[in-house]
């Protein structure tokens, strides 16, 4: 398969055959990463779940894999949260061209947050195996995904703007760098306004960072 497009029809009617198997506490999402990340979402049933739609972007997971800062994207029976506070277990599977170049992704999210309010009677379904926490932050559009990703960097620095230090920026920015940040159309100006910098310094941080890896590396 080189795109999702090759399998539409067919990946389409795994998604509705996957909600329709789990019940309408199991949303399940195809994306193709082809195009656009700001509109990765091609199929999806049972929306509610997220509040998402086909036309929306992909979360901060697929941003990371699409930056090449993981090996092997698939992701299993790992826990998230919503905006609203509701807990999924999720699955995220990528689909790769016979060049192993990423086209796509199916994940599916499984509300078990009435489960969990009896997981000492239903311990069995709620956990089955063991698992991973992993934040994944779960938006309808792309600035609210860079938003989620700037407070979660600022958050990991552990100081407002006003009192950061060059050093606190920089870092900021690698934090943003490594979860793919500046793969988000017009990252790069939102970043640079909130932090208060110019262009020239967002890139001069940036590749000071990237040379300090490689000095680390090779040292």
């Amino acid at each position: 398969m080189e795109s999702i497009q090759d399998e539409f029809g067919f990946l389409t009617d795994l998604v509705t055959g996957l909600a329709a198997q789990f019940g309408d506490n199991c949303e399940v999402v195809l994306h193709d990463l082809t195009g656009p990340y700001d509109s990765s979402i091609v199929a999806i049933a049972n929306g509610h779940i997220t509040g998402r739609k086909v036309g929306d972007p992909g979360t901060n997971l697929g941003l990371e894999l699409l930056r090449g800062n993981h090996v092997n994207g698939n992701k299993f029976n790992y826990l998230t949260q919503t905006k609203d506070g509701r807990i999924l277990r999720s699955s995220s599977m990528y689909m790769k061209n016979k060049a192993g170049t990423i086209i796509g992704s199916l994940c599916i999210n499984y509300d078990i947050t009435e489960l969990m309010i009896a997981e000492k009677t239903l311990q069995t379904l709620i956990r089955p195996g063991e698992q991973t926490e992993v934040k994944e932050s779960f938006v309808t559009s792309v600035s609210d995904l860079l938003d989620a990703l700037i407070q979660e960097a600022q958050e990991q620095v552990g100081k407002p703007v006003a009192v950061m230090t060059k050093e606190d920026k920089m870092r900021m920015i690698q934090l943003l760098d490594a979860k793919g940040a500046f793969l988000i159309k017009k990252g790069g100006e939102k970043i640079c306004t909130y932090l208060n910098i110019s262009k020239y310094t967002l890139y001069s941080h940036l590749e000071e960072g990237k040379s300090a890896v490689k000095e680390s590396v090779e040292g």
